[in-house]
């Protein structure tokens, strides 16, 4: 055990071992911009959010290009094809580059949207707190006058 400057030592995170051309599940959904971390990535793959060519996917899967992505995200499922890979994230152009939209996947999706936009607002309370004869008119609805 040597006290001076250690080698330097390849780097393990880089590709992860995969042949080039491929990349992990977790890496290329945050690199495309779906996720804003990968741990967030990963937690949707292993939520059974993601599917990859019809299966469930576990984080590690190697994607590469053509390979079919469903993924959940609340309402809202997209349908991808897998255009390019990439370890690192982008900008928002580049990762649009990344994928493309089916387009059954994109008519569901802004079908999806529409409703959601059409449906009422939440709830709204009314002008504040009741005054003094809004009070006194529950308490007569409640029967305690």
């Amino acid at each position: 055990m040597s006290r001076g400057k250690s080698q330097p030592q390849p780097n393990d995170d880089d590709n992860d071992g995969l042949p080039p051309g491929r990349v992990r599940l977790d890496k290329w959904l945050w690199a495309a911009r779906f996720f804003k971390t990968r741990a967030l990535a990963a937690e949707a793959v292993d939520g059974g959010k993601v599917d990859v060519n019809g299966e469930r996917a576990k984080r590690a899967k190697p994607v590469q290009v053509n390979d079919e992505v469903r993924l959940r995200q609340g309402p809202v499922e997209w349908c991808l094809i897998v255009r390019d890979v990439a370890e690192r994230r982008g900008s928002a152009e580049i990762a649009r580059q990344l994928y493309e939209e089916t387009e059954e996947g994109r008519i569901r999706r802004e079908r999806v949207a529409e409703q959601l936009r059409s449906m009422p607002t939440a709830f709204a309370y009314g002008d504040g707190k009741p005054g003094k004869r809004d009070r006194r008119a529950l308490r007569r609805l409640k029967g305690e006058d």
